[in-house]
């Protein structure tokens, strides 16, 4: 070998040693990131850590601002608001009632025709109404007449065999989704407009009267007989198929409770006792919190952030507004410190709510071998590709530890309702069924959230009350529960009743 071929054989060989060697230093800077990366979800892990020990706790704390919101208007971060919903359906409910549902950028006019307890819900139709933009920030008669001209439309279309008998009104349940101070079952004021409405002059005004004199000028003969929200809608949709349900819960893109408290059990109530002797309770527990909540740095970087900074916390950590958001705000801090997705933190990763919990449920309910499901996420939504298995499965992780600390939360809400009702604990020889009605997509759609909660509240509960607990689904609360709330405070009933 000349000398040119040896030189050219140490060069080689020496470019081959800094070639290897800068594989070795590749792979220690790599696992020193993977390292970091693991460090960051074991803590993360940690933080969100709910021991029976501590979700006891929670629904302990759940049962004393349940007692301390009953006793005194702003006595508890739980605003424990008096429904007056004094008579939830018995399953007796005759006739034809109609519903709106009022709750976004769109409503629905339903129609139900109840046919007692033979033959249940007849039949059953609806239609969705879309609302211009420029009526959401116009006056509150052009939002009113808007709505108040479709639901004519709708009553219009009534078939023979389907309408109320002469003689009789027309009586609708009108679920209405923004924060109102209820005044009786069929009145209550705006406090305020959310989720895009501006409606300036309804604010402080009674939306049922606001409502009733747009039907007036439609023409329409009908009486508002029930103002609800969809918490107490589910819990009356609940009631009427099971008369053992006692409390409803929505787990959706927000959260909230609602159940059937004994009238003499609410210290703030000052007017006569109800004859059934019981009041619907609208607890509006997304505004829940306590020292005993497994909270973290990320939790509390949205919250800061969010449009109601330390409000609504128990709903920052359990609904599906928030689960996304909260697994893109620790994929960051690993981006960022821990350089999961390369050198740069991927750009679509920094915007905020971008990652839905609809997209991490998806990933997080990925059986493939290889994770295609979340590699096609990590592309669509983030622009990331490329990942290794290693890394979708660490990401799967992520949602899994924020979907199960959610789940689990909020079981020990439900036991802290039950709690309070002392439907706990199994007394002597008491056989007391007790029943949740339950609504809203995260708990429909989202499987693994689902199965979570439901045997964490087992877990809590101990077999042999649990024995005595169901836990239903009780769709479309907002809808057919309001008509059945108009059903069951009919101003007929005492006309019927023997």
């Amino acid at each position: 070998m000349g000398k040119v071929a040896v030189g050219a054989a140490v060069v080689c060989a020496a470019a081959v040693c800094a070639a290897a060697a800068l594989v070795v230093r590749h792979r220690i800077k790599s696992s020193g990131k993977w390292a970091r990366a693991l460090s960051i979800l074991t803590e993360f892990e940690e933080k969100c850590g709910t021991p029976s020990s501590k979700l006891k706790q929670v629904a302990d704390a759940m049962t004393v601002e349940m007692h301390a919101g009953l006793a005194s208007e702003g006595g508890s971060k739980l605003k424990m608001i008096i429904s007056y919903v004094d008579n939830l359906p018995t399953g007796d409910e005759k006739g034809l009632f109609y519903a709106l549902d009022l709750g976004g950028t769109n409503f629905r006019v339903l129609r139900v025709h109840l046919g007692g307890k033979e033959s249940r819900v007849v039949k059953q139709e609806f239609e969705e109404v879309s609302i211009p933009p420029h009526l959401m920030t116009g006056s509150s008669d052009e939002l009113f007449d808007y709505i108040a001209s479709a639901l004519a439309k709708f009553v219009a279309t009534e078939s023979d065999s389907q309408h109320v008998s002469p003689g009789r009104q027309r009586e609708l349940g009108f679920t209405f989704s923004f924060p109102v101070r209820q005044t009786s079952i069929s009145s209550g004021t705006l406090i305020k407009w959310t989720k895009g409405f501006a409606v300036e002059d309804t604010v402080g005004q009674d939306v049922v009267g606001e409502l009733t004199k747009a039907i007036e000028r439609a023409g329409l003969d009908m009486r508002v007989a029930a103002l609800v929200n969809d918490t107490v809608g589910t819990l009356a949709g609940g009631r009427y198929n099971n008369p053992d349900v006692a409390a409803a819960v929505i787990l959706g893109t927000g959260t909230n409770a609602a159940y059937v408290e004994r009238a003499h059990a609410i210290p703030k109530w000052h007017g006569l006792l109800p004859k059934s002797g019981e009041m619907v309770i609208n607890m509006e527990w997304g505004n829940f919190r306590s020292s005993h909540l497994p909270l973290t740095e990320y939790d509390q970087a949205l919250d800061a952030g969010s449009l109601n900074p330390g409000e609504q916390i128990f709903e920052k950590m359990i609904s599906g507004m928030y689960l996304g958001e909260i697994v893109r705000r620790v994929l960051c801090k690993m981006a960022e410190e821990a350089a999961i997705f390369g050198d740069a933190v991927p750009p679509k990763l920094k915007i905020p709510f971008i990652l839905r919990t609809p997209h991490t449920s998806a990933m997080h309910h990925d059986t493939s071998p290889d994770l295609k499901v979340v590699a096609t996420k990590l592309k669509d939504i983030l622009e990331i590709s490329n990942t290794s298995l290693k890394l979708r499965k660490l990401i799967v992780e992520v949602c899994d530890i924020v979907a199960t600390r959610g789940a689990r939360l909020s079981a020990a809400g439900i036991v802290g309702i039950l709690k309070k009702l002392g439907r706990d604990t199994v007394k002597d020889g008491e056989k007391q069924k007790s029943a949740v009605a339950l609504d809203g997509g995260l708990y429909e759609h989202y499987t693994k959230f689902r199965t979570c909660m439901e045997n964490t509240l087992w877990e809590l509960l101990g077999e042999e009350a649990s024995e005595n607990i169901a836990v239903e689904h009780s769709m479309d609360g907002s809808g057919i529960g309001a008509a059945l709330l108009a059903a069951s405070h009919s101003q007929y009933i005492e006309v019927e009743e023997p």
